[in-house]
């Protein structure tokens, strides 16, 4: 059986964790990852595992707590919710500073122009830069000013990048798409926390869009900490159970999209923010799009892992999405191995 293999890693936010439990698991069977082609946090894992760092990565993002990723939100007013300084400067301290022509694989990772309104291919240059580029999801991370270029993440236009490595000469294409519709067997392991603080981390994260005008009038790094005081707050021990059925505090309430007709879009199962419809958004505009991808080019092998196990901004839950990609890689590649697909 052939072992050398193109790994395509797409965009999904949080979810892209999954991608490091399946690189585990194709090194694990002894397949050869020859070259890589990522969007979005595809193109993060896989230029770090490209660099060589993807171990270090794993085990920082492993360590994330629910306080430690509020940490890392260096707020922003300008195009997006959060600079991405905190997080893409611990990458580039795992990383180094290094060039895409440097790594010992070849490497894509794919970004959309807004200016050009086209795809961008980042094969030579500072590797950083090209991963933040990539990654720079709308709403949530501020886009790349790049010369005349506005770059913000390569799902606008390339959830699924299979057409860089199609000319690689491997013999297998192996896709990860984060997207998924089906897999409804699959389930996120269970990994107990405290209550408390996960309300609280909802909470922050459902409000940010919604209350960044109040924060435009401090400025700096009173924004952060304006953010972080709530955490300080006590929470109300009903709020613990987030099925609770208590009425919505004040804060909840202003958090809380109203549609023209003045109902409450979070009645209906909606999102619970500016923010969140955003990327709600953005997350169809990916699924449908990687379809056609996979249908326009087939890759060899096709993992696919629900979109539906996290939200895209739920960064503290790497070891279940880990687990959960190396589970469904497992799966799929005893089916590509015993010939069933």
């Amino acid at each position: 059986m052939s072992k050398r293999i193109a790994l395509v890693l797409g965009s999904g936010g949080a979810r892209g964790y999954a991608h490091i439990g399946v690189i585990e698991e194709l090194e694990a069977r002894g397949y050869e990852i020859a070259c890589i082609a990522g969007c979005s946090m595809g193109a993060v894992v896989g230029g770090i595992y490209a660099a060589g760092k993807l171990d270090e990565y794993r085990d920082w993002t492993q360590s994330l707590d629910y306080l430690d990723v509020l940490r890392l939100l260096d707020v922003s007013f300008r195009l997006g919710a959060i600079r991405g300084e905190k997080v893409f400067g611990k990458i580039r301290e795992i990383v180094g500073e290094i060039d895409i022509e440097e790594l010992s694989i070849p490497f894509t990772a794919v970004a959309t122009d807004l200016t050009n309104q086209q795809e961008i291919w980042f094969q030579e240059g500072c590797l950083h830069q090209a991963m933040r580029a990539s990654a720079a999801i709308p709403s949530l991370f501020t886009p790349v000013v790049q010369g005349k270029r506005m770059l913000v993440d390569g799902g606008l236009l390339n959830p699924l990048p299979i057409v860089p490595v199609v000319s690689s000469h491997c013999d297998l294409i192996v896709a990860v798409n984060l997207n998924s519709t089906n897999q409804q067997h699959y389930q996120l392991p269970v990994i107990e926390r405290t209550p408390a603080l996960k309300t609280r981390f909802d909470l922050m994260m459902s409000t940010l869009g919604s209350r960044l005008p109040s924060f435009r009038r401090k400025g700096g790094e009173d924004d952060e900490l304006l953010l972080l005081e709530n955490l300080s707050e006590p929470v109300p021990a009903e709020a613990i159970n987030p099925w609770d059925q208590r009425p919505p505090s004040a804060v909840e309430k202003a958090a809380t999209p109203k549609s023209a007709s003045g109902s409450r879009i979070a009645d209906l199962g909606g999102p619970a923010s500016l923010l969140e419809l955003v990327n709600q958004s953005f997350e169809v505009m990916q699924t449908s799009l990687a379809q056609y991808k996979i249908a326009g080019y087939p890759p060899d092998i096709l993992i696919n892992v629900p979109k539906r196990v996290c939200r895209f901004f739920e960064f503290y839950k790497a070891p279940e999405l880990i687990m959960l990609g190396r589970q469904i890689a497992r799966d799929t590649l005893d089916k590509y191995e015993r010939g069933d697909v």
